[in-house]
């Protein structure tokens, strides 16, 4: 049978917190995997205090801080902010009061014992970054983007009411709903869930009361 290319909602809230096996006090939340391209989806709640060892990765990472804060030795990334780490990243990462964060993984990540001249992880300020008008009552912000592999971090904003016209999706698409809720085919995505958009998901999008998503894209949309 062919795999559906239907979009898929993921209740975050059904999914099981477990203990991270080496690291007290962070606990974590698979919520999205797919081992061929060792691309995953992980939330993460990082008690006061907590904090993972040196480490680098082997592969790149993307994040939003849903609540509370993290620091490694590019800063502090606050809640409702961001940031990336490259392949070859290495640092420490550490919660002084707690937080909870969403990433997007490739790869692996494995232990390092000196910060040498390995590439930082870049911070990126939402309220920085200036909204684009895409469509009527839909901005959107680009946050960040990898050309080469034509993947790309973006905040949608839908104003009550607003709706995208049917489209295919060419690749896939994670999105996390940051406020308010919108809705496919397939249902509605609310505050705090997740949904998946395979590659040839086709499908319009509406917004009855408004929200602002991010969403994790890997491939392009075409309008049908």
């Amino acid at each position: 049978m062919a795999e559906s290319t239907a979009s898929r909602i993921i209740a975050v809230a059904d999914v099981e917190w477990k203990a991270h096996a080496t690291v007290p006090g962070l606990r974590q939340k698979a919520l999205w995997s797919d081992p061929a391209t060792e691309r995953r989806a992980v939330l993460s709640r990082f008690e006061p205090g907590a904090a993972l060892p040196m480490h680098r990765h082997a592969g790149d990472e993307i994040l939003y801080v849903i609540e509370g804060a993290i620091a490694d030795e590019a800063g502090t990334v606050n809640a409702g902010n961001m940031s990336y780490r490259p392949d070859g990243c290495v640092h420490n990462v550490s919660s002084k009061h707690g937080a909870t964060v969403l990433a997007v993984i490739t790869g692996g990540i494995e232990p390092a014992s000196e910060l040498g001249g390995a590439p930082r992880s870049r911070p990126f300020a939402l309220s920085e970054i200036p909204w684009r008008d895409t469509l009527a009552g839909v901005r959107q912000k680009l946050i960040w983007e990898d050309k080469a592999t034509n993947r790309r971090a973006v905040l949608v904003l839908f104003e009550p009411g607003s709706r995208l016209p049917r489209h295919r999706h060419t690749g896939e698409e994670l999105l996390y709903m940051i406020e308010g809720s919108h809705a496919d085919e397939s249902g509605e995505v609310a505050t705090g869930n997740m949904s998946l958009r395979p590659n040839g998901c086709t499908h319009d999008v509406s917004s009855r009361n408004g929200a602002v998503s991010l969403a994790f894209l890997w491939g392009g949309i075409e309008m049908v």
